[in-house]
């Protein structure tokens, strides 16, 4: 009983840190945005997300601090010169407990008098499944401009941007 709810408190915990990764600086942080200029008018931009951020959220939150990047250094508007959104995937395996050493688990033995001895797991504990987990880095290299933007599908009005997609901008909890 005693272990049942060390296990509880134990998920109730971890449940509560599991969350996407909100807008934020990923200077201390694992995830998060990150910016290098490289002149004085371009600058790389990127957000990386945990796995339980959405590749969409990811290239919201790129345009948004591209969009937030060019107000701060005064300018109007920028243009993605090379864009791109960088997918790691890979398969856990799921439903053991964890807390049960390979010892601990059930596993039975038995001889057969024509195939020797025989292992056999129980279903009810050995189940076994995998899941896919993903996640999301975005990048772009921007350049950034005075004026209206120009006539290209790859010029955002910075102004706009920021206003269209500030709805959708989870900032970190305050503690």
């Amino acid at each position: 009983m005693k272990r049942l709810l060390v296990l509880i408190s134990g998920l109730a915990v971890l449940a509560g840190c599991a969350s996407p990764t909100p807008y934020q600086s990923a200077v201390g942080e694992r995830w998060g945005f990150e910016e290098n200029q490289i002149e004085s008018d371009r600058f790389r931009v990127s957000f990386g997300g945990n796995s339980l951020t959405d590749r969409e959220t990811v290239e919201n939150y790129l345009l948004y601090r591209a969009a937030e990047l060019t107000l701060e250094q005064g300018f109007d508007h920028f243009i993605l010169v090379q864009r791109a959104t960088d997918e790691d995937s890979r398969q856990i395996r799921t439903g053991i407990d964890p807390f049960l050493s390979p010892s601990a688990r059930f596993h039975y033995t038995y001889f057969h008098p024509r195939w020797g001895w025989r292992g056999w797991h129980d279903p009810f504990w050995d189940d076994v499944n995998y899941r896919e987990i993903s996640r999301y880095e975005a990048s772009a290299e921007i350049v950034m401009g005075h004026g209206p933007k120009p006539d290209d599908s790859n010029a955002f009005n910075a102004g706009e941007v920021v206003s269209n997609l500030g709805d959708q901008i989870v900032r970190p909890e305050m503690e």
